[in-house]
């Protein structure tokens, strides 16, 4: 049997194997999940099984929502009520962990900088100015350490990495040097 969870557009169905399914256990399985509708997108589906099986009381959690899809299996050896709290609690943590890493993912996109380059004529920087520069790119500046820009400088296709330095908040540069090594320009303030 279904249930919506009242006004937050989660539809609820609970299954017994081997376990009777009444109103007192949707009704605790309805309130141990109020916390997890927090943190998933609407709507979500949830599918509980209740499954007893000689001395083992199991939860098997199912919610399927707009963001993706968490299992939750639990089991107790006294009730199944036991067996509810601690699978709802697992969901709760991982749709926590996930709602956390989207909202970061979307910070870390709304903080991308990106550093404009221009096309210089020879005649706007004097007379012996000498070759002029032909091609003009946006840089796309991410927040992140040394360690990650020399792990995406040693994957580029290009000889320097610029970004966002998250121990000191500069933008910096990391390029290729002739040796093989790497090279580091850091602003001075």
């Amino acid at each position: 049997m279904a249930s919506i969870l009242g006004g937050i557009g989660m539809k609820i169905e609970t299954v017994g194997r081997n376990y009777t399914v009444d109103d007192r256990v949707r009704d605790f399985v309805s309130e141990k999940l109020k916390k997890l509708a927090k943190f998933v997108e609407e709507p979500a589906d949830v599918r509980i099984t209740l499954v007893a099986e000689k001395r083992t009381f199991t939860a098997e959690l199912h919610v399927h929502h707009r963001h993706g899809e968490l299992q939750a299996t639990e089991s107790d050896e006294q009730n199944m009520f036991e067996a509810i709290q601690l699978a709802a609690a697992k969901a709760e943590r991982q749709a926590r962990r996930e709602k956390t890493k989207l909202v970061d993912r979307r910070r870390r996109a709304a903080a991308t900088n990106h550093w404009p380059l221009e096309v210089l004529e020879a005649g706007s920087l004097g007379a012996d100015a000498g070759p002029k520069v032909v091609k003009s790119s946006r840089l796309e500046i991410k927040p992140m350490t040394i360690e990650e820009a020399a792990q995406k400088l040693g994957d580029a296709r290009h000889e320097f990495v610029v970004f966002l330095d998250s121990a000191t908040e500069r933008i910096s540069v990391l390029y290729k040097r002739k040796d093989h090594n790497y090279g580091l320009i850091a602003p001075e303030f």
